[in-house]
C-alpha cells in the first residue's frame, strides 16, 4: 500500500562502498547496540548513546545477560555476556573507574576457586542456549572466558583483588597450552596483548606462534583451505584466519605472519561481504534469530579489522 509523503524505501547499495553497504545492512537489521556502536565508529557518533544502549544489558548483580551475547538466551548474568560488555565498554574508552570496579564484583561471585571464570554459570539452566556450550553444576576454570576478560582490565588499567588471582590463573594457562584450538589461541592472545609483565608476554607469544604454525590453526593460503584441518567439535568451514588472531597490526600476534600471509587474509575478509551489505558467521547457528542477531556484530568487527589495517572502506 503505498503511503502519501513516505520516503522511498533504500535501494540495495551494490555499486556503493563497503562501508555504505554495510550502513544499509545495519539500519536494515540490526539491533539498538550495534546501530549505536556503528554510528560512533563509523558515522562519528558519539559514546554516550552506545553505553545507554549496552546499559540495557545490565542486572542488578553488575553482570550482564539479556542475550547480549546471542549464543546465550535469557536474563541471567553469565562471564560471557559481561565479557561482551567489556569489549564494547572498551572500545568507546569507557572501561574503567567504577564502572569496571562493579563488574569486577560480579566476576569475584562468579569466579571459580583459582580467581579464574567459568565458560557458563549454572544460572543459566532453564534458559536457551547453544549445544556446544555445555551446561554443568561446577563448572571449571576456563581460558576462553577469562583471558579476555583479564586482558581488557589490564588494558584499561583497573586493579581489583579479584583480578591479581585470575592474571596467575591465565599464566599458567596460557603457558601450559600445547594442544590447542583457534578459540583458546584467540583468547590467549587477547590477555598477551595487554599484561602488564611484557617480556614474559612476548616470549609466550612466540612460542603460541610456532604452535599455531605447526598444528596449522590459521589458514595461510586461502586457496586451499582443504590443506587445514577444521578443529574438533567447530562448524563445518569454520576455518580461522591471520586477522582473527591478529585484529590490529599492534597485536604481538602479527608477527605468526609474513605480509603476504596477512595480505591474502585481509583480500578474503575483504571479499566476504555479501550483497545485503553485512558480513557473515563461520560457526554453527543453532538457531534463526542468534544468527541474525551475531552478522551485524561481525560486520562491524571486519569493517575495524580492514580499518586498522589500512584496507579501504569508505
Amino acid at each position: 500500500m503505498a503511503v502519501t509523503g513516505a520516503s522511498p524505501l533504500p535501494t540495495t547499495p551494490s555499486a556503493r562502498s563497503p562501508l555504505s553497504r554495510a550502513e544499509h545492512f545495519v539500519w536494515l537489521t540490526v539491533r539498538v547496540l550495534e546501530q549505536r556502536r556503528f554510528e560512533y565508529h563509523f558515522l562519528g557518533g558519539g559514546a554516550d548513546p552506545v553505553e545507554t544502549a549496552l546499559t540495557a544489558y545490565r542486572n542488578e548483580d553488575e553482570g550482564y545477560g539479556h542475550g547480549l551475547e546471542p549464543d546465550l538466551r535469557g536474563p541471567v548474568s553469565q562471564p560471557l555476556h559481561t565479557a561482551h560488555a567489556l569489549r564494547v565498554l572498551d572500545s568507546i574508552g569507557r572501561c574503567g573507574g567504577q564502572r569496571a570496579e562493579r563488574v569486577c564484583r560480579y566476576l569475584t561471585m562468579v569466579a571459580t576457586p583459582d580467581g579464574a571464570l567459568p565458560a557458563i554459570h549454572p544460572g543459566q539452566r532453564g534458559y536457551p542456549a547453544a549445544p556446544f556450550l555445555p551446561i554443568v553444576d561446577d563448572p571449571a576454570s576456563d581460558l576462553l572466558a577469562t583471558a579476555p576478560v583479564v586482558g581488557l582490565l589490564h588494558r584499561n588499567e583497573v586493579w581489583h583483588a579479584w583480578l591479581f588471582r585470575a592474571t596467575d590463573f591465565c599464566w599458567q594457562a596460557v603457558e601450559s597450552l600445547e594442544k590447542s584450538h583457534p578459540y583458546e589461541i584467540e583468547a590467549a592472545v587477547a590477555f598477551l596483548d595487554s599484561a602488564p609483565d611484557r617480556l614474559r608476554a612476548q616470549a609466550a607469544a612466540d612460542r603460541l606462534g610456532r604452535l599455531v604454525r605447526a598444528q596449522r590453526l590459521a589458514v595461510l593460503d586461502p586457496a586451499r583451505l582443504d590443506a587445514y584441518p577444521v578443529a574438533s567439535g567447530y562448524a563445518p568451514g569454520e576455518h580461522h584466519f591471520p586477522h582473527d588472531f591478529a585484529r590490529t597490526p599492534d597485536s604481538l600476534a602479527r608477527a605468526w605472519f609474513t605480509d603476504e600471509e596477512m595480505a591474502r587474509a585481509l583480500d578474503l575478509l575483504a571479499a566476504e561481504q555479501q550483497a545485503d551489505g553485512g558480513w557473515p558467521i563461520r560457526w554453527r547457528a543453532w538457531a534463526p534469530g542468534t544468527a541474525l542477531e551475531c552478522r551485524p556484530m561481525v560486520t562491524v568487527e571486519a569493517l575495524r579489522t580492514l580499518r586498522a589495517y589500512g584496507r579501504p572502506i569508505d
